[in-house]
């Protein structure tokens, strides 16, 4: 299912190859971080055709064409506390400050992240998703890529990060520590809470 909406993206005119290495692009686009800007894509291969892809290329969405195939009225509803309303999505912030981002992965040929948990939400037939705050400018892309895969967006509720006595974000990928080890030193569902501000 994941190589297949490549593929229907694709054939709509929506994709291009791209071989850029880490290297080539000032940072590489990864998982969005707290704190980390955005690379935004050069767009160095945006002229490429699929036709040219090689093993060794990732697939990008073409943005601006997306926008233009995306339904008028998109946007989705924030229940968090944060940001709570209705975002209707921002055209020239997913230009400007996206931009052209990665839908195939070039190392395991198969859908990267974005596209990747829009599928899965698709799928599992998600209706709220409850996540940190550090990936609320991102959402637009995922109601995008939902509205282009034919699906509504769920509603969102964007969290406070849960942080160290530092303010530092607790992540799995700095060795933080897990919710269960918090339970096992004693805390409470209500202590947990509190450190997200709930």
């Amino acid at each position: 299912m994941y190589n297949q909406s490549v593929e229907g993206l694709t054939s709509r005119g929506l994709t291009y190859p791209c071989r850029c290495s880490r290297k080539d692009i000032a940072s590489a686009l990864a998982a969005p971080q707290e704190g980390a800007p955005h690379a935004v894509y050069p767009q160095s291969c945006k002229t490429r055709s699929m036709v040219e892809r090689g093993a060794g290329d990732a697939v990008r969405l073409h943005m601006d064409r997306a926008l233009k195939q995306a339904s008028v009225e998109l946007g989705f509803i924030e229940d968090g506390p944060l940001h709570c309303g209705v975002h209707p999505i921002d055209p020239a912030a997913l230009l400007d400050e996206i931009g052209d981002i990665v839908i195939g992965r070039k190392d395991i040929q198969t859908a990267a992240y974005f596209l990747a948990s829009a599928i899965d939400d698709i799928r599992q037939n998600i209706t709220h998703v409850v996540r940190g705050v550090d990936l609320f400018e991102f959402t637009q892309v995922q109601i995008l890529l939902l509205d282009l895969l034919g699906h509504t967006p769920p509603r969102y509720h964007h969290h406070d990060l849960i942080r160290d006595d530092d303010g530092k974000r607790l992540a799995k990928r700095d060795d933080a520590r897990a919710i269960s080890v918090y339970r096992k030193d004693g805390a409470s569902p209500d202590d947990i809470r509190l450190m997200i501000g709930l």
